[in-house]
């Protein structure tokens, strides 16, 4: 467990890795630069923002846009089952 993590927080780039959003953590920090996600409706260039729990992140992939609320942190990342347990689904802003 990392000293952020201890205190209920972590850096976005490694949970967005962590929580399999994308499939590196540099390319979830390259996300981050170039606006791709927002912390609570709020944008974020660095990927060394800090996530907390209960934190709502709109990240836009290939895919889409997906809302989730951060459920809960993770000190590796694990299968993907485990991943999604990091976090619950939101409804897409309207």
């Amino acid at each position: 467990m990392t000293p952020l993590q201890g205190e209920g927080r972590t850096r976005l780039d490694k949970w967005l890795w962590q929580a399999r959003f994308f499939r590196t953590r540099s390319l979830a920090a390259e996300m981050v630069e170039a606006g791709k996600v927002r912390i609570n409706a709020r944008l974020v260039k660095k990927p060394g923002a800090v996530l907390r729990l209960g934190d709502v992140l709109t990240v836009v992939q290939p895919g889409g846009v997906r809302v989730v609320r951060v459920a809960a942190l993770s000190a590796r990342r694990g299968p993907a089952d485990e991943a999604r347990g990091l976090y619950t689904e939101d409804d897409a802003p309207e």
